[in-house]
């Protein structure tokens, strides 16, 4: 799961194992997305120090995006687990469920209003920032 940052937007990235290198090459593939505004997009990623993130500081090789290493309960990323924690319990396996799942559990933390954000959801503001990224390219 990677979350922006601003927006509060929460992507679910299903990825073989936690493995560094299955984790870079989601990364990759997410890069690959929104291509020239990648840098515009994510500017900055931070993550725990699990072993599966290890090679992330490549990123900052390759793009201008900053990686930062955190305490492992940092407050967005327990707030996201806590929400997809509502349908897949802890120690459940995620292949256990469907793409269309993954997707509808995206979609559901993504339209939640959240009081951080004077109550817009991550969907709204997220879309937001891309219009302003993409009409002054």
């Amino acid at each position: 799961a990677l979350s922006e940052r601003m927006s509060r937007e929460f992507l679910i990235l299903r990825i073989p194992d936690k493995t560094a290198a299955s984790v870079m090459h989601a990364f990759r593939t997410l890069q690959k997305q929104y291509s020239e505004h990648w840098n515009d997009i994510f500017k900055t990623s931070t993550t725990d120090n699990g072993s599966e993130f290890a090679d992330l500081a490549n990123l900052e090789q390759v793009s201008k995006t900053l990686v930062y290493y955190a305490h492992p309960d940092k407050g967005t990323v327990e707030r996201h687990n806590g929400l997809i924690r509502r349908f897949i319990p802890k120690g459940d396996y995620i292949n256990n469920y469907s793409l269309q799942d993954i997707i509808n559990i995206e979609t559901w933390c993504n339209s939640l209003p959240r009081k951080i954000l004077a109550y817009h959801t991550p969907d709204e503001i997220f879309e937001k920032e891309l219009d302003r990224i993409y009409q002054t390219a």
